[in-house]
């Protein structure tokens, strides 16, 4: 198999494998009932942007007449073949799941009614609804030979209805309306009154469509109402953009545009709707009939979650306030004399995102800051990031914005926050037009007893409030001058497209992070030839780069043990004789998404150690990451930093047993057992102070009884 495609697993198919892992969570007793519901409308989520992005570039190459294969030997119509397969198990899973939470939501009083469930006091509450917030937002569409079929945007839904004679009873022409996104998928309802004006506690909802299915005659005057239900298209979005444009922003809006006119990839229709009548529309949609799916329950999933209401919080994970660093409390707020004092490490979402924006505040207000300099790839619509940059120009200083306009998904709000920071004075970077920015670095000059200072910022997750909150990821801070120094000419890379003649620590791409991960790697493989303990320990979202995973299977061969903890794609075959026997690889689930990028090489010793080498980074391991992005790979050297990545952090998700999975060699994926002591990553991290944001709360007992990993993990955490 050493030299055989099979070496490989299917890059699509694992992704699909990874959103099976999702729709399990829904199902898992576990988790609270409303958040089995938030993992189906993920899993749902997820799907579409599978579909719109990756189904349809599969789609555009089979339609162009491409024959390119993929690293595990698959042409563009064999994966395609095989992803419908798989997707469309999914499908039916999310359906069957989605029925059993529908039941068990009946069970604790929260239900979405039938019409033929309401009272009369409903019906007419309903009719002040539908006449007061919903009739004035609706477009009535006949459907017929000299009114064609509307445009429908991506993941649009629009409810098909058969109109006749009143009189007659016969057919008389299709209508449609679509759902409007404004007005929310699932009306909640006026609670019941007894007659002793009693309020029930009973939480209703009813679908929009079936809202206006109940009124229709208000939107077709004089027709009677036949069968009826919803389709949802999805379109694909992998617009082209004009990335040599003179203007680049005014064609990413007008990309932006022809987005929402995409082809169509997949169509979804109701099952009450007439199945000829949805081919026919299929048809005119230019969904092929391998891409229409009639759905038995509920046509888009993703709309479940606003099942989730605020008053059940007994039926949502308890809430939970992330902690801010102690050691930056023990200089009373103060990053930059905290920073000066040790670097330190914040590892969200258990400690708050919150340093991250007081430290940029900070320096926005410190009248002996004078630059700024900051990436945006993601970030909130009101991002307290970007207004501290906007009151850092406002008052005097250079600040210097280096903002990725193809963060997919996020390009339109990029272009908002551009225009906002460029008001204000804010010299905005858009950079290369052939490579995404993503690294996710700060970088503060400070004026200090006559010299200057730089503290710098590496991140593994996007500048994010909100996203802070559920992804793990790591913030590390610090002021060292060699780190600084490669944090300035990675940002005069970026911003001045000059390529760097040396970098003291820091490996970045396109450059050097892929050679810099071979050149590990292999000499994690001459250790293992010398008889010295070879291990590496790898922490990231994606592995797929075909060159890396061959040099592990080189790795694995020689002796060296890999562990991985991949969330979502792996296409490494772990495992098999001869090739991977030495290479095991784990994903952890559970209530927050892991995010962070951990890479550890044990340099000749046993794992954890002191002495082995641990990198942080922006970068999965994906080609795009190595040659076709701007990314990081950030040495962590300094020994309190080192022992909490290392000794905890990925110490204690190898512990994990309660939300992990393991992969097989055959590809398939199956939930690790409990054991004899459940432990659950997560749940440790909620509890447990981190080691480097501790300060003078490191001298109370960090590890509560029963609440840490077993083994020598006390001894890796000393300071």
């Amino acid at each position: 198999m050493q030299n055989s495609p099979e070496r490989f697993l299917n890059r699509e198919l694992s992704w699909l494998d990874f959103n099976q892992r999702v729709i399990e969570e829904a199902e898992s007793l576990k988790n609270p009932l409303l958040e089995r519901v938030r993992f189906l409308s993920i899993s749902a989520s997820n799907l579409d942007e599978f579909y719109s992005v990756r189904v349809a570039g599969l789609v555009g190459q089979v339609r162009e007449g491409m024959v390119v294969r993929s690293p595990d030997g698959l042409a563009p119509a064999q994966q395609l073949a095989a992803i419908r397969k798989k997707a469309r198990f999914l499908m039916e899973e999310q359906q069957r799941v989605w029925g059993i939470l529908e039941a068990e939501l009946k069970e604790t009083g929260i239900s979405i009614l039938s019409p033929d469930a309401l009272n009369e006091a409903d019906y007419s509450q309903l009719s002040n609804i539908f006449d007061e917030r919903v009739f004035p937002v609706l477009t009535p569409l006949a459907v017929d030979p000299s009114h064609p079929l509307p445009f429908i945007p991506n993941m649009g839904l629009a409810l098909v209805l058969r109109l006749k004679d009143e009189a007659t009873g016969s057919p008389v022409m299709d209508g449609l309306v679509l759902l409007p996104t404004q007005l929310p998928r699932l009306l909640r309802l006026p609670a019941r009154v007894d007659a002793e004006g009693k309020a029930s506690s009973e939480i209703r909802f009813i679908l929009l469509e079936d809202l206006i299915r109940l009124f229709a005659a208000r939107l077709f005057p004089g027709l009677g109402l036949g069968e009826a239900g919803v389709l949802r298209i999805i379109r694909d979005t992998d617009v082209e953009f004009e990335d040599e444009a003179e203007d680049l922003v005014r064609s990413y809006e007008t990309a932006l545009k022809q987005r929402r006119r995409g082809v169509g990839i997949h169509l979804a229709l109701d099952r009450r709707l007439p199945e000829e009548l949805g081919r026919e529309l299929g048809e005119e949609l230019g969904v092929s009939d391998e891409d229409v799916m009639v759905l038995p329950g509920f046509v888009g999933v993703v709309d479940l979650k606003q099942l989730i209401v605020d008053d059940r919080p007994d039926l949502v994970f308890p809430s939970y306030t992330p902690r801010f660093p102690e050691r930056i409390l023990d200089y009373d707020g103060d990053c930059f004399a905290a920073i000066r004092a040790k670097d330190i490490v914040v590892h969200h979402p258990f400690e708050s995102f919150d340093v991250v924006v007081q430290f940029l505040r900070q320096a926005a207000r410190d009248p002996n800051v004078l630059s700024i300099k900051q990436t945006l790839y993601r970030t909130s619509r009101d991002s307290p990031i970007v207004q501290a940059l906007i009151e850092a120009a406002e008052s005097g200083k250079s600040v210097t914005a280096m903002v990725e306009l193809r963060a997919r998904f996020d390009e339109e709000a990029n272009i908002r926050l551009s225009r906002a920071l460029e008001a204000a004075g804010v010299q905005v970077v858009f950079g290369f037009t052939h490579l995404k920015t993503h690294a996710k670095l700060s970088l503060v000059v400070r004026r200090e007893g006559g010299t200057l200072r730089s503290y710098a910022h590496f991140g593994t997750g996007n500048y994010h409030p909100i996203t802070a909150r559920i992804y793990t990821d790591i913030s590390f801070f610090t002021c060292d001058r060699t780190l600084a120094s490669d944090s300035a000419r990675l940002f005069n890379y970026m911003t001045g497209y000059a390529t760097p003649e040396k970098m003291d620590a820091l490996a970045f791409s396109p450059m050097t992070t892929r050679s810099t991960l071979e050149a590990l790697i292999r000499e994690e493989i001459a250790h293992a030839k010398a008889g010295r303990p070879a291990k590496i320990w790898l922490k990231m979202n994606s592995l797929v780069d075909a060159e890396l995973i061959d040099i592990l299977y080189e790795a694995s061969q020689a002796g060296v043990k890999v562990v991985g903890v991949i969330r979502g794609i792996c296409c490494l075959r772990p495992g098999v004789p001869g090739l991977s026997e030495n290479i095991e690889i784990k994903s952890i689930v559970g209530r927050f998404l892991e995010h962070s990028r951990i890479y550890a090489f044990g340099n000749g010793h046993r794992m954890p150690s002191h002495q082995a080498k641990l990198f942080i980074s922006s970068a999965d391991w994906m080609v795009r990451n190595m040659d076709w992005r701007v990314e990081t790979l950030v040495p962590i050297t300094n020994t309190t930093v080192h022992a909490q990545i290392l000794g905890q952090i990925m110490t204690v998700n190898m512990k994990d047993t309660l939300q992990s999975w393991t992969l097989s060699k055959d590809g398939s994926w199956h939930r690790m057992a409990p054991g004899s002591k459940p432990f659950s990553a997560h749940e440790y991290f909620m509890y447990n102070p981190s080691l480097s944001g501790r300060g003078s709360a490191a001298r109370e007992k960090a590890l509560p009884e029963g609440r840490h990993p077993r083994g020598r993990q006390d001894r890796v955490l000393e300071d």
